[in-house]
């Protein structure tokens, strides 16, 4: 006995290492690594029962006899795993923790040794059972020889396992006999086994193999039908020049017959076989991309070749690439050549030079955008200058002066150039917007208001709200200039006759076809309807020429002096970054209807709005200041006496890099009492400020300078006073701009054609005594 235990835990241990192996080596394939842990589980029963006589009862009768049940179900979960059935792994666990349990309990407890070889051999035999049945319900056809073995030996093993169950509980047969007999037969059947396992793992190997090979002439078929429908064309050389394969697009590029590739046909590099270049020039031979590619075996990229075709001297052009395809040893086999018939790209060059012209005239336009913005933004100096001197000149006179006149003309004429400052902000899009939620028919009610004063006598001017119309995110400053431009131009399309002007406002549910396609679809991401806008006239109308280039910039047909040919494009402007659209629809003597659409507020930001405004209102009652009742002590108590020596007069540093208008603000300033020290220089005001931190109430600068802007001065300001008030002045405010200038502690930012009227609100409202 001891010696059939030592043979069976050697040849267990070479099962473990052999399935190990076999685990490793084919991750892909279950059962190994069961069987590899069922060897090792083996090895200890093994151990556990060769140590009885001289090692705890426990581990040598208890343990190892639930160790020796345990082997056999881990080896039958590894079938499971090869057969591709799910493993139970708790029910095996709970399994095996049953049986260890009744094992050591029939040893402990009562110590029975027919009822710990009962329950050894009815396990044994349930798994085996168990075993039998997955074999069965996999190969239920009988086709696989290899199971059909593993089918028969299980059930000889069965058959002697309940022999040797039966026959020495009855007593006919004594442990000790039967013990070595069937030990040493479970021994040859577990060699067996091992060798109807690798038998199945090489079947499995087979079958894998033949998967693989089906699944490469599968592809391989593939990649032919696809090369052979692809619409580009393919052509594979050999480097003798002779041709491999070729798809049925390159046949019908080179209009040869379809059918299979000829090996005798070599490379069109003949004299008949004259490839161009893109300027129509022969190529040179060692510029082909078959030879480069044989030259170099680097791939060749975009390519344009001309292939002429036919008797009739067609010439075909392609865009080729060429790639080498290489052997596993690096030795170059094939030339790829894959190319597009681009034929039809270079017959549309023609077209392209006729569109040419239009791309340059819309280029020219937004240059005009950018060039007007940037001339408005240096515009305002000027308008800034002209005005504060003005106002200086007049204050310096008497009411009854003669001058005041010609400076009330002067300045009428600068505010003249201030709004086409403003106009051409509006064009180049660079005039700041303040979004909040709008109703467009108080907007329209008062642009109506405005316009009756420009009306001919004779016209009419009528305009209405639906009542359901949906509130809008915009500015309403901006939505106003647009009503008045559209208004205005309608006022003067009657050419002061008898007619008619509409301004009608209703919502357009969300979805209509009529929407244009950008705002129905903001609309729909908003779950919002629209709102449309139309502003008709029964004026003169426009023709078809005219209306093409109403929103070009500087585009008018009204007299020189009289129009600036910004109106349309500025309402255009406004109009698309409010994420609107709009449409015009004009005949000749019929008259004008422009009709503008604008995506709804989301539902979301009408309820903050509302809240923000409860908000506004419950402060503002909190914030009421109750008079004390009369008696009250607090209305009768006496304030302290103020100090008889004034104020020192607050400090201002001015920093500007034009002097025309640091001229013209300390003056200003000085005028209104305060003190004010100017620079043209960024360090020279830093300078000032590190001198004397509290030396100051206020700075302000300008924002676009050479070199440091207003920002970085207004940083390094603040660094050395935090609690000085600082605001910029600029002509280009953008929401970056605002933005910057909140994160850099810019109290304010001030519009610059506005800067001479309000820098000294501004002085007084943010400077600190």
């Amino acid at each position: 006995m001891p010696t059939l235990l030592a043979l069976r835990v050697g040849i267990d241990v070479l099962i473990a290492l052999a399935f190990w192996g076999q685990m490793r080596r084919y991750p892909s394939i279950g059962g190994p690594g069961w069987w590899a842990v069922s060897a090792l589980v083996a090895i200890v029963g093994s151990v556990g029962l060769s140590m009885r006589g001289f090692a705890p009862e426990l581990f040598s009768v208890g343990v190892a006899n639930a160790v020796l049940t345990i082997g056999p179900l881990l080896a039958w979960m590894g079938l499971r795993s090869y057969l591709g059935f799910s493993c139970p792994r708790v029910l095996a666990t709970v399994a095996s923790l049953a049986v260890l349990a009744a094992q050591i309990a029939f040893l402990v407890v009562w110590d029975l040794p027919a009822m710990r070889q009962l329950i050894f051999v009815a396990s044994t035999a349930a798994i085996i059972l168990l075993a039998l049945r997955d074999m069965n319900q996999a190969d239920p056809q009988r086709r696989v020889p290899e199971l059909q073995a593993l089918k028969l030996l299980t059930v000889v093993e069965i058959t002697v396992l309940l022999s040797f169950g039966v026959a020495v509980p009855l007593g006919s047969v004594s442990l000790e006999t039967a013990a070595p007999v069937t030990l040493f037969f479970f021994i040859l059947a577990r060699l067996l086994r091992v060798v109807l396992y690798g038998a199945l793992l090489s079947y499995r190997l087979r079958q894998e193999g033949d998967r693989a090979r089906q699944g490469l002439l599968a592809r391989e078929a593939d990649s032919r039908a696809l090369i052979d429908n692809l619409s580009a064309g393919v052509l594979v050389f050999r480097p003798d020049h002779t041709l491999a394969t070729i798809n049925n697009a390159a046949r019908c590029f080179l209009g040869w017959s379809e059918g299979g590739s000829n090996t005798t046909l070599y490379e069109p590099n003949a004299a008949n076989w004259n490839l161009l270049r893109e300027d129509g020039q022969p190529m040179r031979r060692h510029d082909l991309p078959f030879e480069r590619v044989l030259a170099t075996g680097q791939p060749v990229h975009s390519v344009i070749v001309g292939v002429p075709v036919g008797q009739a001297e067609e010439v075909r052009w392609a865009l080729c690439n060429a790639y080498p395809e290489n052997s596993p040893q690096g030795a170059l086999r094939h030339v790829v050549l894959t190319f597009i018939d681009v034929t039809s790209l270079r017959e549309v060059q023609a077209q392209q030079k006729r569109l040419q012209n239009q791309l340059a005239q819309s280029q020219k336009m937004e240059a005009l955008g950018t060039l007007a913005g940037g001339v408005a933004h240096d515009f305002n100096n000027i308008l800034a200058a002209i005005l504060g001197n003005a106002d200086l000149a007049r204050q310096d006179l008497t009411p009854e002066a003669p001058a005041r006149e010609s400076l009330h003309e002067i300045s009428t004429a600068a505010r003249r150039g201030r709004e086409l400052v403003r106009q051409i902000l509006a064009f180049s899009r660079q005039q700041p917007a303040e979004r909040t939620v709008v109703n467009m028919g108080d907007i329209v009610a008062e642009s109506c208001a405005l316009l009756r004063a420009a009306m001919p006598p004779h016209a009419q001017l009528l305009h209405d709200c639906h009542p359901q119309t949906p509130a809008i995110l915009g500015d309403s400053t901006q939505l106003g200039q647009v009503l008045i431009n559209l208004g205005t131009n309608a006022v003067h399309a009657l050419q002061g006759q008898a007619g008619r002007v509409e301004c009608h406002v209703d919502r357009i549910p969300r979805g209509d076809p009529r929407l244009p396609a950008d705002v129905a679809k903001t609309c729909d991401e908003a779950g919002a309807d629209a709102l449309r806008v139309r502003v008709s006239d029964t004026g003169c109308g426009m023709s078809e020429a005219v209306s093409s280039r109403i929103f070009e910039p500087f585009f008018t047909t009204k007299a020189v002096g009289k129009g600036t040919g910004l109106g349309l494009p500025v309402v255009l402007g406004i109009v698309q970054v409010h994420g609107g659209g709009i449409e015009v629809q004009s005949q000749p003597g019929q008259g004008t209807t422009f009709t503008l659409y604008f995506p709804g507020a989301p539902a979301e930001t009408l309820h903050k709005c509302a809240v923000a405004d409860a908000t506004k209102v419950t402060d503002a009652v909190t914030m009421v200041a109750i008079p004390p009742e009369r008696g009250d002590p607090a209305a009768t108590e006496t304030l302290p006496m103020a100090d008889a020596t004034p104020d020192p007069a607050p400090h201002v540093l001015y920093l500007d890099d034009d002097d025309t208008l640091v001229f013209l603000v300390r003056r200003l300033l000085e005028r209104r009492g305060y003190r004010v020290t100017a620079f043209t220089e960024q360090r020279q005001a830093i300078e000032a400020v590190r001198a004397d931190p509290q030396g100051f109430q206020l700075l302000l600068t300008d924002f676009n300078m050479p070199g440091m802007s207003g920002l970085d001065v207004a940083r390094a300001v603040l660094a050395l006073s935090p609690s000085l008030p600082v605001a910029v002045a600029s002509g280009y405010i953008t929401d970056e701009l605002q933005a910057e200038a909140r994160a850099a502690g810019v109290r304010e930012v001030v519009f610059k054609t506005d800067a001479v009227e309000a820098f000294c609100e501004i002085v007084a409202r943010l400077v600190q005594r």
